[in-house]
């Protein structure tokens, strides 16, 4: 029987390229617009008992209360990893993307993640008879916990709020998509999924009918607009597995674009956080976040 992906000794070599930017931190590159970094602590979940911390980026040149958009890392293969886990500093070219064009930044750290601690909530069983839904809504409730508290906070906008979220955290970002939070404009889901890497081999999955199935939930529910990003080699959700993922969300009721890239450096999976990575999905991102109201329209 196949074993929790959480718990596969045979992936520790992989999950560095596959989750860049959630156990170590990122390349870091210049900007335009430099970015004052500021921790936040005591971040409430709701019905939880338990508290999680962020990072909190502000562009230095941003007039007027700023849009905000919530960054939300993955999940690393191997529990043990978890502690270590920090978020993306301000100067990481995904975050400097962001706020480059005005846009405060948080990066929250989940529960059971880095200094946040407290219980693990994202797992799903048994690799076999794994169940995707509650892991995403559990992610989800992190993600609403550090919105809620981020528009509590002076010189942000209290409405037009993005989201992204790379692997466990975009799946989790769709997850927040099916509760419809009316703050939220817009989310971007960047080669979300759970269950990758099953027993430690590449394009495999713990229970693909599974994820599809649970994509259709969310979908069935969920009104926010979203853009999926996925590459040609992301070894944790291949390009066909992606697209049933897709067809199920949308099929259902959920508004997704799909976005298919070609082939990124060593694995795909690792193209949000990875240097030079902005390149390839920084284009047609702002082409949506434009089209959403996030960023004005160019004059």
């Amino acid at each position: 029987m196949l074993r929790l992906v959480e718990r596969n000794m045979r992936w520790i070599v992989g999950a560095s390229l596959l989750l860049a930017g959630c156990v170590a931190e990122p390349p870091a590159i210049g900007g335009r617009n430099p970015a004052v970094g500021e921790e936040i602590t005591g971040i409430v979940v709701p019905d939880t008992g338990a508290t999680i911390t962020a990072r909190l980026c502000r562009p230095t040149s941003a007039a007027g209360p700023a849009p905000l958009v919530v960054i939300n890392h993955g999940s690393p293969a191997n529990a043990a990893e978890r502690p270590g886990m920090r978020a993306a500093s301000c100067t990481t070219e995904a975050v400097r993307w962001f706020t480059d064009r005005g846009v405060v930044a948080l990066l929250p750290l989940r529960r059971g993640y880095g200094v946040s601690g407290g219980a693990w909530a994202e797992g799903y069983g048994r690799c076999l008879m794994a169940d995707f839904a509650p892991a995403g809504l559990a992610t989800a409730a992190d993600i609403a916990a550090a919105i809620a508290h981020a528009r509590r906070l002076a010189g942000i906008r209290t409405t037009g709020v993005l989201v992204v979220g790379q692997s466990a955290g975009g799946w989790g970002s769709l997850a927040l998509a099916s509760n419809n939070p009316t703050e939220v404009v817009a989310i971007i889901n960047m080669a979300g999924g759970r269950g990758g890497w099953a027993e430690g081999a590449p394009n495999t999955n713990c229970a693909p009918e599974q994820l599809v199935r649970v994509a259709g939930l969310y979908g069935a529910t969920a009104r926010v607009p979203t853009q999926w990003i996925y590459t040609a080699n992301d070894t944790s959700f291949a390009p066909a597995l992606a697209r049933r993922m897709h067809e199920a969300f949308t099929r259902a009721g959920g508004r997704a674009q799909f976005l298919p890239l070609g082939p990124f450096g060593r694995d795909g999976h690792s193209l949000f956080f990875s240097q030079g990575g902005s390149a390839v999905w920084g284009p047609p991102v702002e082409f949506f976040l434009r089209a959403q109201g996030v960023l004005a329209p160019r004059s």
